[in-house]
């Protein structure tokens, strides 16, 4: 790494003002927080010191994906042998799924940073790490054989109008990975969801339908087992199938810090309370599902660690927290169950509650000012 650093530095000089590339700085400086922390310190004001900043920050989350990933491309090649009748060793199914999402990851990082750096460089500004999550976030959402030139499409989409149309990292009112997804099921509806787009090359006699699009038909005899569903040896996107490694990128999320207990947590309860609801009016066959079973089933646990989870779309006030959590699991619950045209509802009930986060947070703060001026009133008259 050294070898590195002394390179970066030779040519650091013609990036920053007054060098003959100067107009590209924001392009360097992109590289350069790339593999190196940023030498720059606060000097005065008050400002926060320690020993965390947005690329750590991004870093950890990305570490948090890993597992997710990792089985994601295992899972590609095992449910892609399945469906042929044929049983490969691990690493020859583990092949099979990286050269599938490898491409995957390239489009997304490659478009998404590239317009990046261009709108960076446009308002003479830094470049931003928030995008390294996203552009990981992204393909683990989508399926195996989502054509590249639509998955393109969606990340520009996601970069444009869900980040640098609101002023960039930060700012951003909505999950950016969260309305790539939306934009390719709406845009592109046959290739998001099917039978046929989760298991990738897959025969065509051979069932792809994931654990909703069975219970959604009312399928519920071939159902997989609870153990399958949360192992995540099921179709369905990348990153979602697993339950235990996104909970195990969820408990290196906690033990960190970054991600905030209240809402991840809520977001559960309000998935239970809302299956248990059903459970009660046990209306139809798809209400008598166990409400746990709504946890391991479709990208609900994905969403509630990763996606509820943002800090700059998710509500701020603590117990804002715990109303935006428990609603996106009540809502996403209740969007599987009434809505016979998307069996996933986790993806709506969360960018329905991005826009509202904000309210939430008004009528705490609201609240919170009228019991003071109350109680300051109480002590004044006595």
């Amino acid at each position: 790494m050294k070898f590195l650093r002394n390179i970066l530095d030779k040519q650091k000089p013609h990036f920053e003002k007054g060098g003959k590339f100067e107009k590209f700085h924001a392009m360097f400086d992109s590289m350069e927080t790339l593999f190196f922390v940023p030498n720059e310190v606060t000097t005065k004001g008050a400002h926060i010191r320690d020993a965390i900043d947005m690329k750590r920050t991004m870093i950890v989350v990305v570490i948090s994906l890993v597992p997710a990933l990792l089985f994601g491309m295992w899972n590609i090649g095992y449910q892609h042998f399945l469906s042929l009748g044929e049983a490969p060793e691990f690493w020859t199914m583990f092949l099979y799924g990286f050269l599938k999402m490898l491409p995957l990851l390239v489009v997304s990082y490659g478009v998404g940073l590239g317009l990046e750096i261009l709108f960076a460089q446009i308002r003479g500004h830094e470049v931003n790490e928030g995008f390294f999550v996203s552009a990981m976030l992204i393909p683990l959402i989508v399926p195996p054989d989502v054509p590249l030139w639509q998955l393109a499409l969606a990340v520009a989409f996601a970069v444009v109008f869900g980040k640098e149309v609101f002023g960039g990292t930060g700012m951003n009112i909505v999950n950016p990975a969260l309305l790539a997804r939306a934009f390719l099921f709406f845009a592109y509806p046959s290739d998001m969801s099917g039978d046929k787009v989760w298991i990738a090359e897959k025969l065509d006699t051979f069932s792809g339908a994931t654990p909703l699009g069975d219970a959604l038909v009312g399928n519920f005899e071939n159902m997989p087992s609870a153990y399958d569903m949360f192992m995540g040896f099921i179709p369905g996107s990348i990153g979602e199938t697993s339950t235990l490694m996104i909970l195990i990128g969820g408990l290196l999320l906690l033990v960190t810090g970054i991600a905030n207990w209240r809402v991840m947590f809520t977001v559960f309860a309000g998935g239970i309370v809302m299956g248990l609801l059903f459970n009660l009016w046990g209306a139809n066959d798809y209400m008598n599902i166990p409400a746990w079973h709504h946890l391991i089933m479709g990208g609900f646990a994905f969403g509630a660690v990763f996606m509820a989870t943002d800090p700059v779309t998710a509500t701020q006030t603590s117990k804002g927290m715990y109303y935006y959590g428990f609603l996106i699991g009540m809502i996403a619950v209740l969007i599987r169950v009434f809505n016979p045209a998307y069996p996933e509802g986790m993806m709506l009930a969360i960018l329905l509650m991005n826009v509202f986060a904000p309210l939430i947070d008004h009528y705490i703060i609201e609240a919170n000012i009228k019991k003071r001026l109350k109680r300051l009133k109480v002590a004044s008259s006595n």
